[in-house]
């Protein structure tokens, strides 16, 4: 696939909505076709899966059963979305991806690195992004901001231990990918980071040659 995949991740809070619409701007306004998508959701299905996941209504939901939910709207979204868009050579970018769910599921959940990958694998055909920004902002950081909303939802609802070792699966895995993972302070103002990662996307285009 010719395309270009990019994935925003980071705790809840972070600012991922914001850098995305950001960095969809800068690269249309480079003359590049973008689409973007968040997760889980991004199709008909995907949403329906995403209202199951987030329910506050669901708070025992098993971690199994949530983190199948995930993989099951992730691979609607690549069937339907992200491959079809590479292929015609344009880019992708998403609000989450399979980082999400091997932070979230497999360490704050306790069901592993290896089954997460696994079952998102076998979703996603294997299809992995090109370019990843974590948007580091530590747990305390993240629930202040989120207080700002009306509500929370069922994941964002979870306590402060649960976020911090979705905080610290993150940071560890931005060691071990730190080819792919891009670790960008979330605590500057906007348009900082939005410079340093686009000071990444700039060379990932010229290393491409897109």
């Amino acid at each position: 696939m010719s395309g270009l995949f990019i994935t925003i991740e980071g705790t809840d809070g972070s600012g991922k909505t914001t850098q995305l619409g950001l960095l969809k701007e800068y690269l249309e306004n480079k003359g590049f076709s973008v689409v973007c998508a968040r997760e889980p959701g991004g199709t008909v299905i995907s949403e329906k899966i995403r209202n199951i996941i987030i329910d506050k209504e669901y708070k025992k939901m098993n971690a199994k059963t949530e983190a199948l939910l995930y993989a099951a709207s992730r691979a609607q979204l690549v069937s339907e979305v992200i491959v079809p868009t590479l292929k015609k050579g344009d880019i992708v970018i998403c609000d989450r991806f399979i980082d999400s769910s091997i932070v979230y599921q497999g360490d704050a959940r306790k069901l592993g690195f290896e089954n997460i990958s696994s079952i998102n694998f076998f979703a996603t055909d294997g299809i992995e992004p090109d370019i990843t920004f974590f948007l580091k902002l530590d747990p305390e950081q993240s629930i202040e901001r989120k207080k700002k909303q009306e509500e929370l939802d069922r994941i964002e609802s979870e306590n402060l231990y649960f976020h911090k070792k979705v905080f610290y699966g993150y940071i560890s895995l931005a060691e071990k990918f730190s080819e792919r993972i891009k670790t960008i302070d979330a605590f500057a103002d906007i348009y900082t980071i939005h410079r340093n990662i686009v000071e990444h996307i700039e060379n990932l285009l010229l290393q491409k040659s897109f």
